[in-house]
């Protein structure tokens, strides 16, 4: 619960401290006075907009410290755990403190460690809940009805199943789509690279081996040039009759030989004349049989031409060299299955997509039936709650209808309205077609108080929740509060005394000028002050005696 708010150059406010009390708190005070400044510093620490005209006009910044008792919220306590914001030395209590500069710089921070406004907001929707003056109008749209009926009904399972299964198939169907929509250019490609990899499949080129096939190729078309050297260069080292490399050889070596004895200088080069003769006998060999296999094939010679221009042409085709036409006819194989996977994905995700389908619908109708069951108990409750506040003849009527044609969404397929009529032979119908504003006033305030049997929220604000409300309504409502107000904190801005009266405490806001600048204060009212101000509120600024027993009478004093 609130327990402390310290409000600091905050519009008209100087500086204000309030001890808040468990129960129900009325915060009173003349018109124009500013009876709602502490809520709206109340919801500037809990993370509303900051502006800088909230800035105490003077003043350099605008600052609001608020203290809370989390001993028994333990939602509370883990979440600050979870941000490392919980207070070791003192896991029980909270701080939240909020800073703007009359620039409209702001800062935030929780328990003194700085946080940005989006943490401040959550911690703020679990520890204070604000029903402003025109709050009910939002029970009119279909999502807030949707909403409290959820919450009435408690099945905080059955909609996070269905917001699970919602994703679950929103992240398929967006797949494939995907693929559904790139199907054709995929087809198209599956089918050029089905014809490339047919070809390539049939030539059937291994790695390596245009090398190879060049290299044949040369020598196949070369063939006969190669014999004639062959024969040719056998004639000059051996078969020419009358001179070749090997007879001059040995000419040369048999008269140096008989000269050894003459000069041992000759050694030198005689032997390497006789390793010579040896040189050019095994070369003579080796070209003989160089020769022998040599041989004309022109289908060999033919078949490797054609092979060799194939390689060239496919080459040619798919821009790259011979020689990586291998690595090109991997390439196009991998893409090519990879592209077939894809088909066969598309056509798993199209089932996975229809049995997504299917669970999401079952979810969402599981939804629909607790909603159902549910909407029956809450037109009851609030019918029973509306019919105590002057509006005897108030028939409410929750319909719910289940469209399984509509495009899933993560609340489900139901469309509610809530129908109602508050005079007789009335046909219930939609609130805004039927009810005053006066009286949608008390059908709010009627719900806000159902809703507050769910929350975890510790305090309730409502900030002249009661406008538009008199005489013995006024007085229901006050006593509805009060009971609200045994259950939880409940703060109620209010100008109608029989509400004011039935507080467990009182905040009197006045307004103070000195004809140069203006401040409001917020007062803290004894038993005696109660009485004064209840008889203000109940006969104006004229304090008569009949009001002050007619207060008195309010209080049961």
């Amino acid at each position: 619960m609130l327990v402390h708010i310290d409000i600091k150059n905050f519009t008209v406010v100087k500086h204000v401290e309030l001890n808040m009390q468990q129960g129900l708190t009325a915060i009173t005070g003349e018109t124009g006075a500013g009876k709602s400044i502490a809520l709206d510093a109340l919801g500037l620490c809990l993370g509303a907009r900051a502006e800088s005209n909230i800035v105490r006009q003077g003043a350099q910044r605008a600052e609001v410290v608020t203290h809370f008792d989390i001993n028994k919220l333990n939602n509370v306590k883990q979440w600050l755990h979870d941000e490392m914001l919980a207070q070791e030395d003192n896991p029980d209590e909270c701080f939240i403190r909020r800073v703007v500069s009359n620039e409209g710089r702001s800062k935030a921070f929780i328990n003194g460690i700085a946080v940005n406004l989006s943490q401040l907001k959550v911690l703020g929707a679990k520890l204070v809940h604000i029903h402003g003056q025109n709050d009910h109008h939002q029970f009119l749209k279909h999502d807030n009805q949707l909403s409290l009926l959820d919450g009435y009904a408690q099945h905080t399972e059955l909609l996070n199943t269905t917001k699970t299964l919602f994703r679950d198939f929103t992240h398929k169907s967006k797949a494939l789509k995907a693929l559904q929509e790139a199907q054709q250019q995929r087809l198209d490609r599956v089918s050029l690279l089905q014809y490339q990899v047919d070809e390539l499949d049939e030539f059937a080129m291994q790695a390596g081996e245009f090398e190879l096939l060049e290299s044949e190729f040369k020598k196949l078309s070369s063939i006969q040039d190669l014999i004639t050297l062959a024969e040719k260069s056998q004639y000059y080292l051996k078969d020419d009759d009358n001179s070749n490399a090997l007879s001059l050889l040995a000419s040369a070596i048999g008269e140096i030989e008989d000269k050894l004895d003459a000069d041992a200088d000759l050694n030198g080069p005689y032997e390497l004349l006789q390793s010579a003769m040896i040189q050019i006998q095994e070369a003579y060999s080796e070209l003989s049989h160089y020769q022998s296999s040599l041989e004309t094939d022109p289908a060999k010679l033919a078949e490797n031409e054609k092979r060799y221009a194939t390689a060239l042409d496919l080459a040619r085709k798919h821009s790259t060299q011979p020689e990586k036409l291998f690595q090109v006819h991997e390439a196009l194989t991998n893409e090519l299955e990879q592209l077939k996977q894809q088909e066969a994905s598309l056509h798993e995700l199209e089932n996975d997509c229809e049995q997504a389908l299917v669970a999401y619908r079952d979810a969402s109708f599981k939804l629909s039936d607790s909603r159902t069951n549910a909407a029956e108990k809450l037109s009851a409750e609030i019918e029973s709650s509306i019919k105590q506040m002057n509006l005897p003849h108030a028939i409410v009527q929750t319909h719910i209808r289940f469209d399984a044609a509509a495009n899933p969404s993560a609340k489900g397929n139901d469309h509610i309205s809530i129908l109602v009529s508050v005079n007789p032979g009335q046909a219930p119908d939609v609130m805004e077609k039927v009810v005053s504003g006066g009286e949608l006033a008390r059908i709010g305030l009627a719900i806000q108080v159902i809703r507050s049997k769910d929350y975890s929220i510790p305090t309730m604000v409502f900030d002249e929740v009661d406008t538009g409300i008199s005489g013995q309504t006024a007085s229901i409502v006050g006593k509805l509060l009060n009971k609200l107000g045994g259950q939880s904190q409940v703060v109620c801005v209010t100008h109608l005394p029989q509400v004011a009266a039935q507080a467990h405490n009182q905040l009197f806001v006045t307004k103070l000028s000195d004809g140069i600048s203006t401040e409001t204060k917020v007062l803290k009212l004894t038993k005696e002050e109660r009485v004064n101000e209840i008889a203000r509120l109940l006969a104006g600024d004229s304090l008569t005696d009949t009001a002050i027993a007619n207060a008195k009478d309010l209080l049961s004093l």
